[in-house]
């Protein structure tokens, strides 16, 4: 087997994926060498090849099944979600365990819903989601499937960082932002979740990659926003003619194939792990996109 005269420090998986080309876009910016992975996540002995060729220090895995248009689409294809969204993460974990490479794995948090005690919403005495919680949501498959895959790689890959994203946001109207995707609804649920706000936690999560931090981790930022305060702040900074409705969420269930998860997540482990980063607490953080956003479109204007 041919090998890389010069091994790469990170190897990408998940070329054409949002998420996985704002890590790049990071990494070339910082400087650090990095390819992306030509191997589909369940093919292992591509992966196995790919990882012997490229020999990266640490791979990113940025790859897995969502749905298009949404997680909808895995009601109706449930072997193309496992064999991604398990078979094929946990593949890449083994591959990446035998050649003793570091693997951080972008996952979610949308395993949890709010209940009627202890996990009811803060504002009314409950408490947040820890990284030590038993999932509670089942109301979809794509979210079953993170939740299997994330037991085993918890319990049996100890090279293995997993990071729960939630509604990730970024500092544009990219239609896989949660903003934007809110903001083209019809009517909206307005409810307290927890988010993750990419422009300043993607570097948090390069930082963890390189110091080889290992286990679960809530990757939101503190706290909560509720999708009314989302689009309030949409209307102050982006357009101020922009207006939305409301519903219920028995009335959104009705118009769904699969629930949807609705929680706050406990980021206090990660903090506690990155006390060289400001992380700011999520309506903050999401402010933050909108002036920058404004800001960004003043500029294009002149």
């Amino acid at each position: 087997m041919t090998e890389s005269a010069s091994p790469v420090k990170y190897l990408i998986v998940g070329k054409t994926g949002w998420i996985a080309n704002m890590v790049a876009a990071l990494l070339k910016e910082r400087g650090e060498s990095y390819a992306f992975a030509s191997f589909r996540l369940e093919q292992r002995e591509a992966c196995e090849r790919e990882l012997d060729t490229v020999r990266p220090q640490r791979v990113l895995n940025c790859a897995g099944v969502t749905g298009r248009p949404n997680v909808d689409w895995c009601e109706d294809h449930k072997r193309e979600t496992i064999r991604s969204n398990v078979v094929g993460v946990l593949t890449l974990a083994d591959c990446c365990a035998e050649r003793g490479i570091h693997l951080t794995n972008f996952a979610t948090g949308c395993i949890y819903h709010y209940d009627d005690g202890k996990h009811r919403y803060v504002s009314e005495g409950g408490v947040p989601f820890t990284e030590d919680d038993p999932p509670n949501f089942t109301g979809s498959y794509y979210s079953r499937t993170k939740a299997m895959a994330e037991e085993m790689l918890r319990t049996a890959f100890d090279n293995v960082l997993t990071l729960r994203l939630r509604m990730p946001i970024s500092d544009d109207l990219s239609p896989r932002s949660f903003i934007t995707k809110i903001s083209k609804y019809e009517r909206v649920v307005n409810v307290p979740n927890s988010v993750t706000v990419l422009t300043e936690l993607l570097p948090v999560a390069i930082s963890m990659s390189e110091r080889g931090l290992t286990g679960v981790y809530n990757f939101t930022n503190p706290g909560s926003i509720t999708h009314n305060q989302v689009l309030a702040l949409y209307q102050q900074y982006i357009d101020p003619r922009f207006t939305w409705k409301n519903f219920t969420l028995e009335e959104q269930a009705k118009i769904l194939k699969a629930g949807r998860s609705n929680c706050e997540l406990d980021a206090s482990k990660l903090q506690r792990d990155n006390p060289g980063f400001e992380i700011h607490n999520a309506y903050d953080a999401v402010e933050g996109v909108f002036r920058r956003m404004q800001a960004a479109m003043k500029a294009d204007a002149l």
